[in-house]
């Protein structure tokens, strides 16, 4: 095989191969000779059909499939001969085949730019400690005791009132007729939280255990039954217990039975958890300085070919006019995502940064453990989703440099309590809708915080 370098032109090379004759023919005898074995044509017994009568019935084919190897084999042996580093997939031009001649084609090829890391000591960007208050642990606590407030049963002749859970059997109606579901037993709902039907809770306000209450109610608008939809319903409901909601007392007992060592290791759970929501906000924030100015300190030419792929990618869902109006600004996104992509990555491979299949399954069982209830599920989507573990693992290798990179930068922890948080918080997102541009495109976790306030819950 001749390798030559036909043209250089910024990233862009053409190599030219030429694959001897005898190599090729060589390619097909040996072809020939594995489907001697394996062909079973009529007159001939298994494993003896001669050599020609396979090349006059096959030979189109059988040259096809082997140039087709020889092209896929030779083209990367090209290039790693040449120690090119491709972006995207090669292009081939046959120059000339056929049997009995030598084989000789070009390999159009976009190559990866060159990178030269700069220093990173005069980057400096601000990282945030976060100070969960203690009232907001507290009214935490008073929400969890709401969640999970006990219930004790009411005197026969007590009314039922806003706040009591009332227990009933029911039997409904829709113009007279009864429908598949019209009935339920055993139904528990807590008088003024309005989860059962709209208006439904205050006409059972004032019951009595034993009684027999008629409610009217209009059936929702999706009902599974179409024809149900925003039907009068009337329910004759059969109130079989009323109960008095009791406050919890917020002790070790009540951590106990949310899952908790204790009183005092709830409230480090729930600091944990509040932190977690503020710190994945902050660090975004964080992260973004550092890319900003990896960024803005590095001159890159990128290749055409992977700006109009991910230009595609980020585009694929707009319409053609949207796609038209927002052309130099999504062009923009597409080329700023690949330079920094490739700056990371290389930063990446110059620190010998991997990451294991044992930290990508750590990772998933983290996540398994922040869904109770959904383990199964969880797993079961990693495990047929490969794409989804290469994902998680693209997302951790990026963490390990971003985490490298604080470690050579001058970065200044600041502590902030929640208050402060949301302000930095608000601040950043207002700076980024002021700066950003009507497009539609998606964003990456560069340029994107979430915007809306973070839960104290």
């Amino acid at each position: 095989m001749k390798i030559e370098v036909k043209s250089k032109k910024g990233l862009s090379t053409i190599l030219s191969v030429v694959v001897d004759k005898k190599i090729i023919q060589q390619k097909i005898d040996e072809r020939l000779s594995e489907l001697q074995k394996e062909v079973a044509l009529k007159g001939f017994r298994p494993g003896k059909v001669p050599s020609s009568v396979i090349k006059s019935q096959f030979g189109k084919s059988i040259y096809g499939e082997v140039i087709d190897k020889i092209l896929r084999d030779t083209s990367s042996k090209a290039i790693l001969e040449k120690k090119l580093k491709i972006a995207g997939q090669p292009k081939i031009d046959l120059k000339q085949f056929g049997e009995g001649k030598d084989l000789n084609y070009e390999l159009q090829i976009d190559c990866l730019p060159s990178i030269k890391l700069k220093p990173l000591d005069s980057f400096k960007a601000s990282e945030y400690k976060i100070k969960i208050e203690k009232e907001i642990i507290d009214r935490k606590l008073e929400e969890l005791s709401e969640q999970n407030k006990q219930f004790d049963e009411k005197k026969e002749n007590e009314k039922a009132t806003i706040g009591d859970q009332i227990i009933f059997d029911y039997s409904a109606t829709v113009d007279g007729k009864r429908f598949e579901g019209s009935e339920g037993k055993g139904v528990q709902i807590e008088l003024g939280k309005n989860l059962f039907l709209k208006n439904f809770d205050e006409q059972l306000i004032g019951t009595k255990r034993g009684e027999t209450k008629i409610a009217n109610a209009v059936l929702p608008a999706n009902h599974p039954k179409k024809e149900l939809a925003n039907k009068q319903t009337k329910f004759e409901c059969k109130i079989s217990n009323i109960k008095k909601a009791k406050k919890s007392k917020i002790d070790d007992s009540f951590a106990k039975m949310l899952g908790a060592k204790d009183i005092s290791d709830l409230k480090t759970l729930i600091e944990k958890q509040i932190s977690s929501q503020y710190s994945q906000a902050l660090n975004s924030i964080t992260k973004k300085e550092i890319l900003d100015q990896l960024e803005k300190n590095h001159e890159i030419d990128l290749p055409k070919n992977l700006i109009d792929q991910e230009t595609n990618l980020m585009t694929k869902n707009l319409k053609p006019e949207d796609k038209k109006k927002h052309e130099v600004n999504n062009e923009k996104i597409a080329k700023s995502r690949i330079k920094l992509g490739l700056l990371l990555n290389e930063f990446g491979e110059k620190n010998n940064l991997k990451v294991t299949d044992d930290e990508v399954s750590a990772e998933i069982q983290k996540q398994v453990k922040t869904m109770p209830g959904q383990e199964k599920m969880v797993l079961e989507y990693y495990q047929k989703n490969p794409s989804a573990s290469q994902s998680l693992k693209g997302s951790l290798y990026e963490e390990k440099i971003i985490d490298l990179i604080k470690t050579k930068i001058k970065l200044n922890t600041k502590e902030v309590n929640t208050k402060g948080a949301e302000k930095i918080i608000s601040e950043f997102n207002k700076q980024k809708e002021d700066k950003s541009s009507p497009s539609k495109s998606k964003t990456t976790s560069k340029d994107k915080v979430k915007s809306k306030k973070i839960s104290k819950k």
